[in-house]
């Protein structure tokens, strides 16, 4: 189980997580986000916990991305699939999760929702994950939302795969700490 904190001025972030069963107790007090990282934890087989208290929703809501990015970095397997995708229809919404979990962070989207658009793309640089959400029909943005990160969850469930192979020309990419 990795654990990951991040305390500001603005928000008190604490994230637990480990490749496991997709067990989640989030309390974050932002009923939404609550939700979708359940359904994000359920969808990807991480055990999530999340406890975080914050000033402004956007503040949370970026800080929750940030810590759970950071505690997926460090939970990634060397030898992990890499690579995940998966399109989840939920009602009239139809999305589609494209991921790499290679070290690079980059985030395409959009999706409908100026908050959550901004957790997928700071979650992605924290992660060091390359993500390409696509919404290819919908017009309920809690249903293209939810789907988005259901998709998301699926693509990393495949990603995170212990392979024994690194699948990379380069070999096992070691940064240091400096």
């Amino acid at each position: 189980m990795i654990v990951v904190e991040r305390k500001t001025n603005e928000t008190s972030i604490r994230v637990a997580m480990a490749i496991g069963a997709g067990r989640a107790d989030v309390r974050t007090g932002v009923p939404f986000l609550d939700h979708m990282m359940t359904a994000l934890a359920r969808y990807s087989g991480l055990d999530l916990t999340i406890e975080a208290t914050g000033d402004l929703r956007h503040h949370l809501i970026e800080d929750v991305a940030l810590t759970v990015g950071e505690a997926l970095r460090r939970v990634l397997p060397a030898t992990c699939a890499r690579y995940g995708e998966r399109t989840v229809p939920m009602d009239e919404a139809l999305v589609q999760a494209v991921l790499d979990a290679g070290g690079r962070p980059y985030y395409r989207g959009p999706i409908p929702s100026s908050l959550y658009e901004h957790w997928m793309r700071s979650f992605c640089d924290a992660a060091k994950v390359t993500l390409h959400l696509r919404v290819l029909r919908g017009h309920d943005r809690h249903h293209i939302v939810e789907a988005a990160f259901k998709a998301l969850g699926f693509a990393l469930r495949q990603a995170l795969v212990d392979t024994g192979t690194v699948f990379s020309t380069k070999g096992a990419v070691s940064l240091g700490d400096a």
